[in-house]
């Protein structure tokens, strides 16, 4: 069985999902709600990932960054009023040196752009949906992918 997959799903392996991909951000958006002071807009754009509604191999990891996905939605509903806007960014393959040459093929074939990400482009999104253009932006996720998993 291949590591990540249903069949190598431990608790011990899904709970650091959790522990890093929704229980530390939950608390961090509450912390920002709470020290909110005046009127000045305030943001908070989490990481998830293109393949968030099925990631096969990657179970716990797929999972844990759903439900982020879930959290942002309620959190922005949540936080609207107050003037703090709640998104994400979901890249898709990106080299942060993990990928290598095979892979890069691999993916660079079913990326309808027809290359990896760069750190540059998922902090490019982050800074727009942080950017006052991005002032009546809430509750959404903005795949940066290349057009993968679409």
């Amino acid at each position: 069985m291949r590591a990540g997959s249903i069949g190598t799903l431990t608790y011990g392996s899904l709970e650091r999902h959790y522990r890093v991909n929704v229980v530390a951000p939950a608390p961090l958006t509450a912390e920002v709600a709470r020290l909110r002071r005046g009127d000045d807009p305030l943001c908070v754009v989490n990481i998830t990932t293109d393949a968030a509604r099925a990631f096969p191999g990657q179970i716990g990891y797929g999972m844990s960054k759903a439900v982020l996905e879930a959290l942002l939605r309620s959190t922005a509903l949540d936080l609207a009023a107050r003037g703090i806007r709640v998104n994400a960014v979901a890249p898709g393959p990106v080299q942060t040196g993990w990928i290598g040459e095979d892979l890069i093929a691999q993916v660079t074939a079913i990326v309808p752009m027809g290359r990896v990400g760069g750190p540059d482009d998922i902090a490019g999104a982050v800074v727009c949906l942080a950017s006052h253009q991005a002032r009546w932006v809430t509750g959404q996720v903005l795949q940066v992918a290349g057009g993968h998993a679409l």
